[in-house]
């Protein structure tokens, strides 16, 4: 009997699959819920996660969506997926879809867990075995964190009509995790509840080698380091490079904290592949680098500035007063809403209220003005006969030394932002301009 010869996966019948998996040509296992294998090894995780995967329709959904995988016919899900005949490399994970018999669709993964880092060498070569054979979906997860999820912590260069994609775990548990909250997305199967909240309780274990972003790059201590002494920065400094990526996660790891505790996707800014390059120059310029966390349904987006220069960070929301009113009715106003903000939440707040300052935005003006919370009155003779167009409300804090730090820096952030949000963000609303009223003659 002659031999198959394997040379596709996209287009192959299922049943033909199923032959090269006998003859030795594919090699893989299945993915399983209870894997045999050592906690915290990689293969363990990769086979929990896919397995949480194919077995809670709502993560499938989520997970399937973002990285373009067809959702109908039958999904199967393997691990440490080999194809001798072309290469003797072991992937990690394989996610097939199964349409009238056929393989219409797959997505090779790549994990790494605890301090490894996705290694460009390798996704290069497993972006080449997926090209021989027709799959062109690579997706790679690890502890690091990009901004979005089509872009990548490996140096590579993605073909055309490829689609390479990253996660990191915190990012896929935070997905499982908003899955639990009482929203529309809330899943529907009590039993797939309890295997979402069990795959979860392996993920958040110590033992798992999933972490948080807990240290900045050694190039955020540099560069700090070099604008305290009044170095020159030159674009070929490879540190400002590593510190600008390190914010690009904090950034990231900010907007995942603040949806585990909200219950909806935060999202960070987005970046492009020319964010890097001009956030070198802007920093080089300015010693400044920004960012910002969008919340669906808030007043505003948080707006988020590092001054490297005076070490201290300052975060702004945008709110609009009711602006068919006079400067003065537009103060009291904010004013009001201040205080409701100290009622609701006293102690976050009281640990707010020294930092922040109040921005009225002057229709034609060229600068803001600007005062602390506590000479807020001292704002109505200031904007007297002024058009403000909007207030912001600022926080600013100076972290001193602990700015450079790259434990520390993370510490005080998260502390700022969940502060900042449940003190002033959460209670603060625009202004809607009321409907207009029919005329009675």
């Amino acid at each position: 009997m002659i031999k198959k010869k394997f040379n596709k996966l996209i287009g192959l019948k299922k049943t033909d699959f199923d032959y090269f998996v006998s003859t030795g040509q594919i090699q893989k296992q299945n993915a399983r819920l209870i894997p045999t294998l050592k906690t915290g090894d990689e293969m363990a995780l990769t086979s929990i996660f896919l397995s949480t995967v194919k077995l809670v329709h709502e993560y499938e959904h989520d997970i399937f969506k973002e990285i373009k995988l067809s959702r109908s016919g039958k999904s199967y899900f393997y691990t440490e997926v080999c194809f001798p005949e072309i290469d003797k490399c072991r992937i990690d994970g394989l996610i097939i879809t199964v349409v009238s018999g056929v393989i219409k669709d797959a997505v090779f993964f790549e994990m790494k867990n605890k301090n490894s880092s996705i290694d460009s060498a390798q996704v290069e070569t497993y972006i080449g075995i997926s090209k021989k054979i027709g799959v062109n979906k690579l997706v790679t997860v690890s502890n690091q964190y990009v901004a979005d999820s089509k872009l990548s912590p490996a140096n590579v260069k993605v073909p055309r009509n490829f689609n390479l994609y990253h996660f990191s775990w915190t990012y896929l548990l935070t997905k499982g995790q908003l899955l639990l909250f009482k929203n529309e997305n809330i899943i529907e199967d009590a039993d797939q509840i309890e295997i979402m909240r069990e795959a979860l309780h392996y993920f958040e274990s110590k033992v798992s080698g999933v972490s948080g972003y807990t240290r900045m790059k050694p190039g955020w201590k540099e560069l700090c380091e070099s604008i305290r002494a009044q170095i020159t920065l030159k674009v070929s400094d490879t540190y400002i490079e590593d510190a600008i990526l390190s914010w690009y996660e904090e950034e990231k790891d900010l907007a995942l904290l603040l949806s585990r505790k909200l219950g909806v996707m935060v999202k960070s800014s987005s970046k492009t592949k020319d964010s890097l390059k001009n956030d070198i120059r802007k920093l080089i310029k300015t010693n400044n680098l920004n960012g910002s966390l969008s919340i669906k349904n808030s007043v505003s987006d948080i707006k988020i500035n590092l001054d490297f220069e005076r070490r201290g960070v300052t975060m702004s929301i945008k709110v609009i007063p009711p602006l068919d009113k006079g400067s003065i009715a537009k103060i009291s106003w904010i004013s009001r809403q201040l205080e409701n903000c100290k009622k609701k939440s006293e102690q976050p707040f009281s640990k707010l209220s020294n930092y922040i300052w109040i921005e009225a935005d002057i229709k034609y003006a060229r600068t803001n003005l600007k005062v602390k919370l506590d000479e807020l009155e001292n704002l109505k003779e200031e904007a007297k006969g002024s058009d403000i167009q909007a207030f912001h409300v600022v926080l600013m804090d100076g972290f001193g030394a602990n700015f450079a730090s790259v434990r520390k820096f993370i510490e005080l952030i998260d502390i700022m932002t969940l502060n900042y949000y449940e003190g002033i963000v959460q209670h603060m609303t625009n202004w809607n301009r009321p409907a207009p009223k029919l005329e009675v003659n």
